[in-house]
């Protein structure tokens, strides 16, 4: 990915790290019986990743330097949380399969939510991350062919803004809706990792809402 230094300063970087830190706090707020990770982990890693960016956010003239770096901690990053995610629903089948005296009914259903929430921001800070070279490779117009294809992409001029390119927010409208659409909505995946991601993240989210969700409010409800 070949970048230009004065593109770091194109795109804010202040939604992805909001996201970051409520990805951070949601694991913390798991119970201990479904936390992936202890809580010193948990922070760890989410200063690590914030560091790169505020760099990136920071920088003049070595921002392609730090583009590259948190473009490798962000992958590094998605890989843990996806892995304690799936660790995470685990904890939650059994606790689910052990019944209300296992776990509470409310118990299991915040933890699910907190689950779902924490999928639709991982998935969103990936999409982000990988798609036309990343928001540096969208910026200077570097970047590889694009793995998902947006309204504005083919919309007539005269609608979009010119100059226009997908920023996190587009990203993570996408991860919202792949997680409760379960499938394409508006942005159409191009490549076949995009088209697998977006089944990954519709996997999660699927058992998330309709078997652990939907156990807690039965529990809740008996």
């Amino acid at each position: 990915m070949t970048v230009s230094a004065q593109s770091a300063r194109h795109e804010t970087r202040w939604p992805v790290l909001l996201t970051i830190a409520v990805v951070t706090g949601l694991l913390v707020v798991l119970p201990e019986r479904v936390r992936a990770f202890p809580l010193w982990v948990t922070f760890a890693i989410g200063a690590v990743v914030i560091a790169p960016m505020v760099m990136v956010a920071l920088s003049r003239g070595a921002s392609v330097r730090w583009l590259h770096i948190e473009h490798g901690v962000v992958l590094v990053f998605f890989v843990l949380m996806v892995a304690g995610l799936l660790v995470n629903m685990w904890s939650l089948l059994l606790a689910m399969l052990q019944g209300a005296g296992g776990a509470l009914g409310l118990r299991l259903l915040t933890s699910s939510i907190a689950v779902w929430v924490t999928n639709v921001l991982m998935f969103s800070l990936l999409f982000w991350q990988i798609d036309r070279g990343g928001p540096g490779g969208r910026d200077d117009g570097t970047g590889p062919r694009p793995d998902w294809l947006f309204p504005q992409d083919g919309a007539p001029t005269e609608l979009v803004t010119p100059g226009w390119r997908p920023t996190f927010v587009d990203y993570l409208s996408l991860g919202f809706s792949t997680a409760t659409a379960f499938s394409a909505t508006e942005v159409a995946p191009l490549t076949p990792r995009a088209k697998l991601l977006m089944m990954l993240e519709s996997s999660i989210s699927l058992t998330t809402i309709v078997i652990v969700g939907a156990r807690a409010i039965n529990i809740l409800g008996s």
